[in-house]
């Protein structure tokens, strides 16, 4: 049975944008709430280019639920387009096929023909739409934005009604509301696993950026994704598939393609490894944003929690991952704020630093951290006061 994309609407009355599917006999409708400014002005055919490529990007949160080859577009697509779709229902969804036992030959094929494709400008203005969500990537990304002296609006994607309150440090930010189909889900059953949400949320954003009149969308990445987990025959398994250089390529260029020459999708970040987005986040921002900020999923970013006051689980690869990070440029008083201990020294979480790692086998664990050459050296370098991991590297 194929995985259907039926139809997409957007109400610019009130800025809702809905997006249909139909797996398995049950049809799926998911919504986005966008900011309207006042006398919006918009080219309604780059809207709907971009709310095209929203739904397919989409589409992977019900698609998983019973994968198949076989999928049925609303419209025709060319042979970029399909390349594109292919590279993201295939690498970005790696870890789901791992988890799930499937191969690439399960996933999604889409099929396009030819490549014909006539440009229009958006005429955007010259200022940037930053979405910050808390962890210090974003944070450093605005504060840089910021600093430059660009015209620039926040913004965050929420799955509830509030945001982390550290945004309020720039300013009240721009809201994109995104409403899942969560009782479709609950009725279709079937598999679960991740998907490659920083894509999804990119594609909301350039429908926000649209809607704005805005040239710029910043997500402040940095160069991540640089190591597999494991391979399934000819398919990398990478956690981070949609924040490579090799996705984040694909995407800019389908967005100059196929949306408007004039929208940029960047990052202030792209040149900088995790250890240096560390190193000057300590400097520039932890003074500011030190006891505000996580980086911790668990804690904060699971679906419709309340994430108004930011926290750290202090048991997970993502606060593992921080605290390496951090030790070389952040003083072990100030972390053990955050974390409550030293976590090197705490056994439960020695499986987790084996694999951040990459000792005894361990797997790396399936999170957005460091390179395992970034974090070795972090260990190493920690400042006096840290305490040492019950094994050598």
């Amino acid at each position: 049975m194929a995985f259907r994309f039926l139809d997409y609407t957007f109400d610019g009355n009130v800025g809702v944008a809905s997006f249909r599917y139909q797996n398995d006999g049950v049809v799926f409708n998911e919504r986005a709430q966008f900011f309207i400014p006042n006398e919006a002005i918009y080219n309604r055919e780059i809207l709907d280019r971009a709310l095209f490529l929203a739904f397919v990007m989409i589409g992977t949160s019900y698609y998983k639920a019973h994968p198949t080859r076989d999928v049925v577009l609303n419209r025709s697509i060319d042979g970029f387009q399909a390349g594109f779709f292919n590279k993201v229902y295939q690498e970005g969804l790696s870890q789901f096929a791992y988890e799930n036992n499937l191969t690439r030959d399960d996933l999604a094929h889409f099929d396009g023909v030819g490549d014909d494709v006539v440009l229009k400008d958006s005429g955007a203005k010259s200022a940037v739409l930053a979405f910050v969500s808390g962890g210090k990537d974003s944070l450093l990304a605005a504060e840089k934005i910021r600093e430059s002296g660009m015209e620039c609006e926040i913004a965050y994607i929420s799955s509830y009604d509030g945001y982390p309150a550290v945004i309020d440090e720039f300013k009240k930010p721009i809201i994109i509301r995104r409403f899942v189909d969560r009782r479709g889900l609950k009725q279709v059953g079937g598999m679960n696993g991740h998907v490659p949400i920083t894509m999804i949320n990119q594609a909301l954003a350039v429908i926000q950026v649209i809607l704005l009149g805005f040239s710029t969308i910043d997500f402040g990445i940095g160069r991540e994704g640089l190591e597999s987990h494991a391979m399934i025959k000819d398919l990398p398994v990478n956690h981070q598939w949609s924040k490579t250089e090799e996705a984040q390529g694909l995407l800019k260029a389908y967005i100059k393609k196929y949306i408007a020459s004039d929208i940029v999708l960047d990052s202030v970040l792209k040149n900088y490894n995790e250890l240096e987005i560390a190193k000057q986040f300590a400097k520039l921002c932890w003074g500011r944003f030190g006891n505000k900020f996580s980086s911790c999923n668990v804690a904060n970013y699971k679906q419709d929690a309340d994430n108004h006051a930011l926290k750290w689980c202090a048991k997970c690869a993502k606060c593992a991952n921080s605290y390496l990070l951090f030790a070389p440029f952040v003083g072990f008083e100030e972390q053990k704020k955050l974390f409550g201990r030293d976590l090197f020294t705490d056994p439960e979480m020695t499986e987790v630093f084996k694999g951040l790692l990459g000792v005894d086998g361990v797997m790396k664990p399936f999170e957005c951290v460091a390179s395992t050459e970034e974090l070795r050296w972090a260990y190493k370098n920690r400042l006096p006061g840290y305490g040492e991991l019950p094994f050598k590297l």
